[in-house]
């Protein structure tokens, strides 16, 4: 112990460079402002990095409903390569409508009710489907028979007893 105590209390010579001399500090100079003026084009906003201007998400036009909502509106083929995920997992298709879309309150305002929070569903689930043509053609049904509402798929696991994926397929035409 003794030993480490008085190598730590040895330490080596500080030079001291006289090559710049210190200056007093004599503030910020004015093209150095903290505060940045105000920009007339609130998209001309520089927060100091690489991004110019920064949106912020709406929250009253921007609903998401199942995975994959904030994309484009899926393609026919998108749609079959992910109802052939939910095949090959071994899960049971399902397709879902609704008016609304989301979940709301309607009929009763007390708490722990919601309505919405089932969609109405479009037949059976589709028990033993290996084909995602038949999930397509089906799809194609409700959206037509329901123009006026959102169109999901689901994947049902008869293991576990759950959904285990969703996606949504159609949004009403406005």
């Amino acid at each position: 112990m003794a030993s480490i105590s008085a190598s730590l209390a040895v330490s080596a010579p500080v030079e001291v460079s006289t090559a710049t001399p210190n200056r007093a500090f004599s503030g910020l100079s004015k093209s150095a402002s903290l505060f940045a003026p105000k920009s007339v084009n609130p998209l001309s906003i520089n927060n100091g990095s690489r991004v110019n201007a920064m949106l912020v998400v709406d929250p009253y036009n921007n609903l998401k409903y199942e995975t994959l909502s904030y994309l484009p509106p899926l393609t026919d083929e998108q749609i079959a390569k992910q109802v052939d995920y939910i095949i090959r997992n071994g899960w049971n298709p399902c397709i879902e409508f609704d008016r609304v879309g989301s979940v709301h309150r309607t009929n009763f305002s007390g708490s722990g009710y919601y309505d919405g929070r089932y969609w109405i569903m479009w037949k059976l689930p589709m028990f033993g489907c290996t084909d995602a043509a038949a999930v397509l053609r089906e799809i194609a049904e409700c959206a037509k028979a329901h123009p006026d509402s959102y169109v999901r798929v689901l994947g049902f696991s008869a293991l576990r007893q759950v959904q285990c994926a969703g996606f949504l397929v159609k949004k009403p035409s406005v």
